[in-house]
């Protein structure tokens, strides 16, 4: 009983970490599934798994508060898939402690821009999205999320805020589509290799539900200048996390 008491309290706090910030969560996923006993590799398949149930549970919140920008999505998806089966091609050839570190520096430099970018309100009758940095957005995301085994959504929201100019409340909600569709493909891959631990993405499932509905349900609620300073800290602390 104890046990599945905790599945359901990690489920809800992984979930709602997902739905607030359209992240996927697998940097806490991944080593609290380790911890418990799985396989490095099976950690990983089986976060992709619940990744998947999480965003699309966040997913269904966002679109129906009309939060999601669906052309981006398809276009970011586009180059996403293929940057990330480049990514992971050569992850074996290059040095991951310098990708850490230029990893690293990277998220510090989206934190800070994240904090001090001013916030505007969206009207989709007069904002101007920078659709020809929708591309960018796919490659960086897409690229890094194969080289180093991460949630491409803790760079979507800050580089689709950054650099394509969407409001925070909106780049929430439509990386939490785009992550849906990535974990989805992830999760086939490495169910078909024997990497998903099923019994414990179920556990897990029905916590990971109520959380990404109750955290996508709060980010409207949260004034955007908060929401982006909590999600730039969050930010830095996955920085420092990757130097360490």
């Amino acid at each position: 009983m104890i046990s599945y008491l905790f599945d359901f309290a990690l489920g809800v706090a992984i979930g709602m970490i997902a739905g607030l910030f359209g992240v996927g969560g697998g940097f806490l996923i991944v080593p609290t599934l380790t911890f418990i006993g799985l396989p490095i590799h099976t950690a990983i398949g089986t976060s992709l798994a619940c990744i998947a149930i999480s965003s699309f549970a966040s997913a269904y919140t966002h679109i129906k508060r009309r939060k999601v920008l669906f052309k981006v999505v398809a276009i970011k998806e586009a180059f996403s898939i293929p940057a990330a089966l480049i990514g992971a091609h050569i992850t074996t050839f290059l040095n991951e402690a310098s990708l850490r570190s230029i990893f690293s520096v990277l998220l510090f430099y989206l934190a800070c821009k994240m904090a001090i970018t001013p916030s505007k309100s969206y009207h989709e009758e007069n904002v101007r999205i920078n659709y020809k940095n929708v591309p960018i957005v796919g490659v960086l995301s897409g690229f890094v999320s194969g080289l180093l085994g991460i949630s491409g959504g803790i760079l979507n929201v800050p580089l689709f805020h950054v650099l394509v100019g969407i409001p925070v409340r909106y780049s929430i909600g439509t990386s939490s589509v785009a992550l849906f569709f990535t974990a989805l493909a992830g999760t086939y891959g490495h169910f078909k290799a024997g990497n998903v631990d099923i019994e414990t993405a179920f556990l897990l499932a029905p916590g990971l539900i109520i959380g990404a509905y109750l955290g996508a349900r709060s980010a409207h609620t949260l004034h955007p200048e908060r929401l982006k300073r909590w999600f730039a800290f969050i930010l830095v602390l996955i920085g420092i996390k990757m130097l360490i």
